[in-house]
């Protein structure tokens, strides 16, 4: 467990390590650079994990279970938003259902937690979920990740998982994603890419998802611009800023006790 500088959480939680290359908002996973120099420092379950790709270092799909951190919630008293996964994906097709089943146990056995579990295979985690937990626990928010109208289609899988609270990743948002159907999303958090190889994100796009979520009533959540500001230039995300509209949106789910 660990404090994160992520706008939208507490603390991140990571009992698996490792992941795939899913679609094209994984290309510049930040995780998987992350995964290498943590190797480098002995890390034991990172080791492994990634592989060389030209110049570049990419997850070679190997993920770890790791069972000695599935209690690290149960010390912390003070109640947190964590983010379960930040370095991986608890719905990867080589995470057993037995581990994510463990997983579920220490969410709910620590309902003073909220949990934030995001994934790219909404449909695996539908799957798996109808089976360990068709009554959703209400501490736990279950949300999916959509960079562009490619991977539209994961918003209406998203609506068959069990869930208190849905919410979607619009992040990072490197490509328009059109007319959506926001029906039974609680949530929608946006931002654009970060880094040396940053993609750029258009205002158009962030319009088409702000129009949504007011015509839904889903909360907005306007994290970054990134690397690319709203003048399609190249700069810090410190000076790019979270300024959408001439204002910071930090909304949450209105149904979420926190």
């Amino acid at each position: 467990m660990a404090e994160t500088q992520i706008e939208w959480t507490d603390a991140t939680w990571n009992p698996v390590a490792g992941c795939s290359i899913m679609s094209a908002g994984c290309t510049n996973c930040y995780a998987m650079t992350m995964a290498k120099r943590l190797e480098a420092m002995g890390v034991d379950k990172y080791k492994g994990l990634t592989r060389k790709s030209g110049k570049r270092t990419i997850w070679n799909g190997v993920v770890h279970e790791d069972y000695k951190s599935l209690d690290i919630p149960k010390r912390w008293r003070k109640p947190r938003k964590i983010f379960v996964n930040s370095m991986s994906d608890l719905f990867h097709p080589n995470v057993s259902e037995a581990f994510v089943a463990k997983v579920w146990e220490v969410m709910q056995a620590t309902p003073h937690h909220h949990y934030q579990i995001l994934t790219k295979r909404p449909d695996r985690m539908a799957d798996i979920l109808s089976r360990i937990c068709p009554t959703p626990l209400k501490n736990v928010w279950l949300g999916t990740s959509v960079e562009g109208k490619a991977v539209v289609h994961r918003i209406g899988e998203l609506r068959a998982v069990p869930a208190s609270i849905r919410f979607i990743s619009f992040e990072p948002l490197i490509d328009s994603v059109g007319d959506i159907d926001l029906t039974g999303v609680d949530w929608a958090i946006v931002g654009g890419e970060s880094g040396k190889d940053a993609r750029p994100i258009k205002e158009l796009w962030i319009d088409d998802i702000h129009r949504a979520c007011r015509l839904y009533e889903t909360a907005f959540f306007f994290k970054q611009w990134g690397t690319w500001g709203k003048d399609n230039k190249k700069r810090s995300k410190k000076l790019n800023g979270r300024d959408y509209r001439g204002q910071t949106w930090d909304e949450m789910p209105s149904q979420a006790q926190l």
